[in-house]
């Protein structure tokens, strides 16, 4: 009851209304308001007036700091509604006011209020429980009115709004969202307040935080079930479809579709559908017939969802087909989709919708049953000249390549009626119009057809998918049918025709193209060498064109490296085998390109090219091939395999010292993963670590191709690269022992005892192993200090070079120096004409022979300061002849005198241009 203070502040309140300076200056602060148990008679009437009077008091906003006392009036209320229905009038006008906007005094009042805010906002979604039409709608109203905030109606000082979001964000605090949704259940049938509630909801629903609280309600399937209640005015439908899509874009997926997958659900969405598809026109029923597609597609994604058993599956194959396969089903009996882009974007969905359903094993027959695949090869065919199409021509594109492309998905699962409506013949006929040069105009809008506009190259995309599809099943019938109607050579054509016009425009789309052609072949051809004999040389050239790739398009993004993969199998499958298509590789240095795309050193490729490598040394011809072929910095085959070897062991994590050796000797070759995971008793038919560790990295590869290149033949090898081999070449003897160490530890686990004999043979052999190991190390020792040997040997002789040159620049700057004295100083020089002249006499023979002729060798008059040599003067030719001394020698240029005689200096003759031939008329 309220007491007589409350009165008091509700009067003072009035006053404060009438008096305009009161007013302008302040807003009273509403009392507490509290139940007592005295009298009630003859005060309902005064709490009637007061409440009219707060009302009044408020009509251009709520503050903040009032908010929570205004709601426990509120609260009253709605409390006395059931015994005094009078009330509900007084609930009403005060929950108006929570349509008007929320004030604040000052900036921080938001943060400090938000708690009252957010529990006063809750309890709006409480009161919905009071069974008043009226109070429902007006509490629906005001939420609304949450999402169109106005300004206040008149400006009061010392106030100003809170922010436009402020109640939507109280709104998702308070949870108000929850005790919307279960309000649903209280209006069965109620149409009005369900309308306003799911407006409300609707609105609710445009923030993630209130559809995750919805969704945890179960919003989506009470909504759902809801969807064929009666409506004529057709919002019911349209705010629920919203809703769920509300929900299932901004909470989580997944909860909200196993929500929806549910018969009951499924069924409603059903009708709908069906009464949309069936007596829908207006555009408005058509969008909204899509919207419920898409919501049901969504849902067919989860494999537990009862589409089969509601009956919606069969129905929905009906509808994607009729048009293209008649039909006497009354559901679609003179039913008729138009090109208008509602009916367009509904076909497109029933297509995607047949991908999703396609899934569930269990809805093949039912794709037998509704001639799925016969509809849909309706649209695999060129265009048809002066017939009328019942879509435009962008339309048709767009449906052909969206046809196609889910024949890729629903072919394989119906392989005997993909024979049965020559499948193979239709796509191959189709590929041969798209290579052709007819004039066809390509739109090229979709999605399925990027880079199509203006050529053919979507519909050879999505047709090479398709038999790519058709071909990876491995069925026998499929590929002898193709290979009996010339597929290998009509692929083979395809692509010579595509690298014979390059387009750089589409690279992308032309490279997905060349790699499909490429893994059709492959697939083909394995394991048939007839079909590899028919791929033959001309399918060895278009391999080799892509191996010459240039390396640095790898990195470009487009999708060379799908490109090489693809032509990297097509090696496998094409190539090795056939012994003529071997040869011929080798001869076209296809060898050279393997390694060369190895030494790339990307560890994608290194698998397969290692694979392809080992087979390919089975032929005789291939090792000259790999020994031949040399890198970067002359860089060798061999050298190449043992650097991929260590780098390969470095990332197993491989225990090896700073020089390569090794350390352990019992586990040369256990990796890091290995080490962690420690031996576990297996079935017998379970690999064991050491043997799953042969197939999961390249060291046993490297070493079928070092071994079939003979270990002791390999050129081009460091020492480092020595050390390694050492391990490499015992490789099988390690792996061999370690598979026995395993063995035997795994009898150890198991606590078995093996008898004597087998036991002196496991120790034996554990030993045996151990001892290759210490082998193996001590040669490496060798290498490694062989090695150091001949690194101190160059390193002597290079110190003895540089002392030598050092020595003969010191007798050369000696000798400079002597030069430099002589030429200096005079006393010098004569000292060192001396020691000249006594050095030569000291040469000379004393004892002369009889009659013999001396010939002084001194030059008398000399003035040079360095030490002459001998001098022999020769007298023969006259100087008249000669042209005397230092006579002109540079005779390049100048003409030879006729006269004979000896050369003599003459004048330089000019030489002029020789005449130019005429040339005849």
């Amino acid at each position: 009851m309220w007491t007589k203070e409350a009165a008091a502040t509700a009067e003072a309140r009035e006053s404060g209304i009438r008096n305009k300076s009161s007013s302008s200056s302040q807003i009273p602060v509403v009392g507490v308001v509290t139940e007592d148990n005295e009298a009630q008679d003859g005060l309902e009437e005064k709490q009637l007036k007061f409440v009219k009077k707060l009302v009044q008091c408020f009509q251009n906003g709520l503050p903040l700091r009032d908010l929570a006392q205004i709601f426990k009036i509120l609260n009253l209320c709605a409390g006395k509604i059931k015994n005094q229905p009078r009330f509900v009038e007084s609930a009403y006008d005060i929950i108006k006011l929570c349509g008007l906007p929320f004030l604040k005094k000052k900036v921080s009042d938001e943060i400090t209020y938000a708690e009252d805010t957010a529990n006063s906002i809750a309890l709006l979604g409480d009161l919905m429980k009071i069974p008043s039409s009226e109070l429902r709608i007006q509490i629906c109203k005001c939420i609304v009115d949450f999402y169109h905030a106005e300004p206040p109606k008149k400006h009061i000082p010392g106030y100003q709004q809170a922010s436009s979001s402020y109640k939507i964000q109280m709104a998702e605090v308070g949870g108000l969202a929850k005790t919307m949704v279960q309000s649903i259940t209280l209006l069965e049938h109620q149409l009005v307040e369900k309308l306003w509630v799911l407006k409300v909801l609707q609105h609710l629903s445009t923030s993630e935080v209130n559809c995750t609280i919805m969704m945890k309600a179960q919003a989506a399937s009470g909504i759902c079930t809801h969807l064929n209640d009666p409506d004529p005015s057709g919002q019911l439908l349209f705010r629920s479809s919203e809703i769920l899509w509300n929900l299932l874009e901004k909470s989580s997926k997944e909860e909200v579709i196993q929500q929806l997958s549910n018969l009951e659900c499924l069924l409603a969405l059903k009708e709908v559908f069906t009464n949309l598809f069936m007596r829908g026109f207006s555009h408005y029923d058509r969008q909204l017939r899509n919207d419920i597609l898409v919501i049901t597609t969504i849902i067919a994604q989860n494999p537990e969802a009862p589409m089969i058993e509601c009956g919606f599956t069969k129905d929905l194959i009906l509808f994607a087909t009729f048009n293209e396969v008649k039909s006497q089903n009354l559901l679609v009996k003179g039913l008729k989709l138009s090109n208008s882009y509602e009916d367009f974007e509904l076909k497109k969905l029933l297509f995607n919708v047949i991908v999703i359903l396609c899934k569930d094993l269990p809805t093949v027959q039912l794709l037998i049953d509704g001639k799925v695949i016969l509809a849909l090869f309706t649209y695999v065919k060129k265009p048809e000249k002066q017939k009328i199409m019942d879509w435009s021509a962008a339309q048709h594109e767009e449906l052909q390549l969206h046809a196609i492309a889910t024949l890729s998905s629903v072919a394989p699962l119906l392989i005997e009626e993909y024979m049965s409506c020559q499948g193979n013949a239709r796509v191959l006929a189709f590929l041969e119009w798209c290579e052709s040069e007819d004039p066809f105009f390509s739109h090229g809008n979709s999605f399925h057809g990027t880079g199509g506009r203006g050529n053919k190259f979507a519909q050879m995309r999505y047709s090479l998918r398709l038999l790519r599809a058709m071909v990876y099943l491995e069925d026998e019938t499929v590929n002898t049918d193709l290979c009996e109607k010339g597929t290998i050579q009509q692929m083979i054509g395809i692509f010579k025709n595509i690298i014979s016009k390059p387009n750089e425009k589409e690279e992308a789309i032309v490279l997905e193209i060349q790699s499909d052609i490429l893994l059709i072949l492959s697939g083909l051809c394995e394991n048939h060498i007839q079909r590899k004999e028919i791929f033959g040389t001309e399918g060895v050239d278009i391999v080799l064109h892509v191996m010459k790739t240039d390396p640095r398009k790898l990195q470009s993004g487009l999708g060379y490296n799908l490109l090489l993969f693809s032509t990297l199998d097509s090696i496998w499958c094409c190539i090795l085998g056939c012994y003529p298509s071997e040869d011929y590789f080798l001869e076209k240095e296809g060898i050279f390109l393997l390694l060369d795309v190895l030494a790339l050193n990307q560890k994608k490729f290194c698998n397969l090219i290692l694979g392809i490598m080992v087979e390919f040394c089975d032929n005789p011809k291939t090792a000259a091939h790999v020994n031949a072929w040399q890198g970067k910095k002359d860089q060798t085959a061999a050298s190449l395999l043992i650097k991929l070897w260590r780098k390969e062991e470095k990332e197993l994590g491989v225990k090896r010292d700073k020089n390569g050796k090794i350390i352990d000797t019992k586990k040369p070759l256990f990796t890091s993963f290995q080490e962690e995971h420690k031996i576990i008793p297996l079935p017998a038919n379970c690999p064991s670590i050491a043997v799953m560790d042969v197939s999961e990295n390249i060291r046993a590869k490297i070493y079928a191709i070092l071994g079939k290149l003979d270990f002791e033949n390999l050129p081009g090898l460091s020492a480092e690269d020595f050390v390694t081999l050492c391990i490499i070449h015992r490789y099988l003897d390690f792996k061999i022992g370690e598979i026995w160490n395993e063995i035997y530890e795994e009898i150890k686990l198991e606590k078995l005892r093996p008898v004597t004999i087998d036991k002196k043979a496991l120790e034996a052999i554990t030993t045996a192993s151990e001892n290759v190991g210490k082998m193996v190390a001590s040669l490496q020792s060798e290498i490694i200090e062989s090695q150091a040997r001949q690194d101190v040997q160059n390193e002597q002789k290079v110190y003895a070079k540089i002392q030598a040159t050092h020595k003969q620049r010191e007798l050369a700057n000696k000798s400079w120096e002597n030069f430099l004295a002589r030429t200096s100083n005079a006393k010098t020089l004569k000292k060192a004409k001396r020691l000249q002249e006594k050095a030569i006499e000291a040469s000379r023979y004393h004892k002369r022979p009889q009659n013999a002729v001396f010939h002084g060798t001194d030059i008398k008059g000399l003035n040079t300061t360095v030490p002459s040599g001998g001098v022999v003067t020769v007298e023969s030719t006259p100087a008249r002849l000669v042209g005397g001394p230092l006579a002109d020698t540079d005779i390049a240029l100048k003409k030879l005198p006729i006269r004979g005689g000896a050369l003599r200096r003459v004048k330089a003759v000019e030489i002029v241009d020789a005449p130019k031939k005429s040339i005849p008329t």
